[in-house]
């Protein structure tokens, strides 16, 4: 992980980079227009980042560390039971994405490149999610509160569900008439992720737990 000094620049210049990466593109931006935007030097990038490669470097791991601190919350509450667990980790995840949705988009994007820097973060950050994944899963079908569903392919659709409003946010809001950072979205679209998991996952479900307010 690229460690940066913390300091009120730095946050300026990664909210500029995010907001350009995501319209321009990462090859499409170049230090100067991060500067720019920033309405800082282009050596404080230098200072910070090094390079442009540093700064998204820092975007990923910084996501992710906060991602996996999410998921390891609501993993925590495994004891209680696979399908609370799961929901929780469900609501925890899907928050944080919407409290961050330029970020969360730019990272799902960049995470579709093959690239030295994505295969390292699958080989840490993601290797992680999907072990709490499979955990939850395989407690669930053990404790025959989950139907015996393939553990690889439900992880899949765990992980579509969450990420297609940030990949497709015009789509979202043509559909649903509400974009991905309202408080109103947060909600119901846990409620909706919830839905699922009681219609494929759960053999028997308990109505009102249809949602779960975070612990």
């Amino acid at each position: 992980m690229v460690k940066v000094p913390r300091g009120p620049t730095r946050d300026v210049i990664v909210k500029a980079a995010i907001s350009l990466f995501n319209t321009k593109g990462y090859d499409g931006t170049s230090i100067r227009d991060i500067a720019a935007e920033a309405k800082v030097n282009a050596a404080n990038i230098a200072y910070y980042f090094r390079n442009k490669q540093g700064l998204l470097e820092y975007c990923l791991t910084s996501f992710y560390e906060i991602y996996i601190e999410e998921l390891e919350k609501g993993y925590s509450l495994l004891d209680k039971g696979a399908e609370f667990c799961l929901k929780n980790i469900v609501e925890r995840l899907l928050r944080y994405q919407c409290e961050h949705p330029q970020l969360t988009r730019l990272i799902l994007r960049e995470m579709s490149i093959d690239s030295q820097m994505v295969r390292e973060i699958m080989s840490t950050y993601l290797v992680k999610e999907r072990y709490y994944f499979r955990k939850v899963l395989e407690k669930g079908i053990e404790a025959n509160e989950f139907r015996r569903h393939s553990v690889p392919y439900s992880i899949l659709q765990i992980k579509g569900l969450l990420s297609m409003p940030f990949l497709n946010t015009q789509y979202v809001s043509e559909v649903l008439y509400v974009f991905p950072h309202e408080k109103y979205f947060a909600d119901k679209y846990t409620s909706e992720i919830h839905r699922w998991i009681n219609a494929v996952l759960c053999k028997e479900h308990n109505g009102n737990r249809e949602h779960l307010m975070l612990l």
